[in-house]
This record gives structure tokens, sequence and C-alpha cells, in this order.
């Protein structure tokens, strides 16, 4: 487990940056309050693969494919998801059947289906305003 603190959102998706720079295809399982900075992360993720479009959160899409970098990205928000049928519907499965990164925030609603081998990311505000609190287990950075 490793814990890091970045100090504005700039500093979280470099963070993601270089841990993207090495990754193999995952599921990455994120948590962590609404504007805790989930989608800055997955930002930073897809800049890491090489995307080099806009990365934005997917709430009401539920999942955004962010495709032209060295592995496609697919980006889930699974603060909806309530259940089996809903989390079929989405594709997940199909997703996690390619070579492919999937970036999952609220992943606390789909703990049971998430592989054995995911990565944990968790990210907390901290005492200041921008100051973020990210636990990664699973990977290294």
């Amino acid at each position: 487990m490793s814990v890091f603190v970045t100090k504005s959102p700039r500093e979280t998706e470099a963070l993601a940056e270089k841990m993207a720079k090495n990754i193999s295809p995952c599921v990455i399982a994120m948590t962590g309050d609404l504007g805790a900075g989930k989608t800055a992360f997955t930002r930073g993720l897809a800049k890491g693969l090489g995307y080099e479009g806009e990365v934005t959160s997917p709430t009401f899409a539920i999942v955004h494919e962010y495709v032209g970098g060295r592995l496609p990205l697919y980006h889930f928000d699974m603060y909806r998801v309530d259940g089996w049928e809903d989390l079929y519907s989405t594709g997940f499965f199909d997703y996690m059947e390619q070579a492919s990164v999937l970036s999952v925030e609220w992943s606390e609603n789909i703990t049971s289906a998430l592989p054995e081998n995911h990565i944990k990311v968790d990210i907390r505000r901290g005492e200041k305003d921008d100051e973020r609190i990210i636990t990664v287990l699973g990977a290294e950075i």
C-alpha cells in the first residue's frame, strides 16, 4: 500500500499519469466522496496511456470510452448501479474481457463483481481545500 498527498487537481492527475506509464490491462476500483478527485485521477490515467482528448465524468452516461492511447481506457460511474441487473446493463463484464484499463468510480457499489486482482485507489479530502490523500493498493507508482 502506498499513500500520497496531492495539493491540487493537477498533482492528482500527474500522480495517475505516472501510474499509467507502466500499467497493464486491469481494473482500477476507485472510492472517495463526491468531488474528491476520482475523475481528475482518471484524466491522469488517460494522459499516461497516451489519450489526448477530453476526459469528463461519466455520471449520466455510466461509461465513457477513451481509445487511441497505448491501451483503451473505459471510465465507469457506478453511483447509480443498484444490483446485478443494473451492472449487466452497463456492459461492464464485456469491457473486462478486453485488453484495457477500467477506471471504476463508486466501485464500492459493485464490490462483489470486481476481479480479485483489481487495483484499489481511495481518494479523500485533506485538511486544505485542494489537498487529497490518495491510497493505492495493488500497483506501484
